[in-house]
């Protein structure tokens, strides 16, 4: 078996058995700028994200051939002049590897990007293996710059078996003026296809299934800001809150009303249940968590358009009802109204 090099595919495939449909991928570059990530090729299809994660989730757009050939480097625009020295080294493979240094003048400088996020981050709590929960095989270390598959707890969980050490990033990646890293080591890159093979920096368990972490100082609830938007069959909602818990936060539905439950870093929680303008179908609603964001999707049971999200405790009186118009930058203008019979009622009279 041979792995594709193509980007946002990177699965094993049979040469000898190669159709002409069976790799999804991006045909173009990614693009990194001022904190959003997203692919030159498909940047009307799928707006830029924030979240790295979010951003390596991004389905490719182009159909066509596994490749088993090196991709090859696109050139790199030149980053701008910096308040520190990059130097070039080569790598055995010959490629170029950029390591940040110390600025040459001894002139006081302002911090870099790289010094202030680790400045002002907090200590990072790094996520622990709950080694009772059961693993189905496959399933990937969730530890940056480790690419380890699960394959039984002899193998990839006791200590000495034959992949049981981690070696992964304990900090976040970051992107800056076009050089590529993670905030934890030094070493930067240009080109994205090396960035993906920085080697981690620290050794330790694998994390496949992350450990519900203890509640030091007992639980805070807090505020999430939710926002909303519609089309003639569904009510698109976005609860608003990083790092949520994919494990323990969930969505449970109703006919005419949600519960939101999501575990917080820090030991603080959302919970709200709403009751819903309209009903809706609660076996064909659905819910994902990213790691800014919880989306929900609300399959109506009726083409009616909402007015508000939550169902209103006063009658709103002769309110137009218009569906919003879906766009990479939110809600915007109207389509042909859909009424219920009441308002139907009204827009006669």
């Amino acid at each position: 078996m041979t792995r594709c090099s193509n980007q946002g595919c990177g699965q094993e495939f049979n040469p000898a058995h190669n159709p002409d449909d069976g790799c999804t991928y991006h045909s173009g570059g990614p693009v990194f700028h001022e904190g959003l990530k997203s692919w030159s090729c498909c940047q009307n299809v799928n707006k830029p994200v924030l979240d790295f994660d979010e951003f390596m989730q991004i389905p490719g757009c182009t159909v066509g051939q596994h490749n088993a050939a090196a991709p090859k480097p696109q050139p790199a625009s030149k980053p701008a002049q910096t308040t520190e020295n990059l130097s070039m080294s080569t790598s055995a493979d010959g490629k170029e590897v950029y390591t940040s240094g110390p600025a040459a003048s001894s002139i006081p400088k302002p911090m870099d990007a790289v010094a202030a996020a680790k400045v002002l981050a907090p200590a990072p709590v790094e996520e622990e293996d709950d080694l009772q929960a059961s693993v189905a095989p496959g399933t990937k270390c969730r530890h940056n710059g480790c690419s380890v598959e699960y394959v039984s707890d002899e193998v990839s969980r006791k200590e000495g078996g034959e992949a049981s050490e981690c070696t992964y990033h304990p900090l976040p990646p970051i992107f800056r003026e076009g050089s590529k890293g993670y905030l934890c080591c030094k070493r930067r890159v240009l080109e994205f296809d090396e960035f993906l093979k920085i080697g981690g920096c620290k050794k330790g368990r694998h994390v496949f299934v992350a450990k519900a972490r203890p509640q030091e100082q007992g639980e805070q609830f807090t505020d999430c800001r939710i926002d909303h938007y519609q089309t003639p069959s569904e009510v698109h909602v976005s609860v608003f809150g990083k790092q949520a818990d994919k494990e323990r936060s969930k969505v449970e539905f109703e006919e005419t009303q949600i519960h939101i439950d999501i575990y917080l870093p820090q030991s603080k929680r959302f919970r709200k249940s709403i009751e819903l303008f309209g009903p809706i179908d609660p076996q064909a609603s659905t819910y994902k968590v990213y790691g800014t964001k919880v989306e929900i999707l609300l399959k109506k049971h009726d083409t009616r358009s909402w007015t508000i999200l939550e169902k209103p405790q006063r009658d709103l009186g002769p309110i137009s009802l218009t569906f919003g118009v879906g766009g990479r930058t939110g809600t915007i203008g109207g389509k042909e109204l859909v009424l219920d019979d009441t308002n139907k009622t009204r827009a006669t009279v």
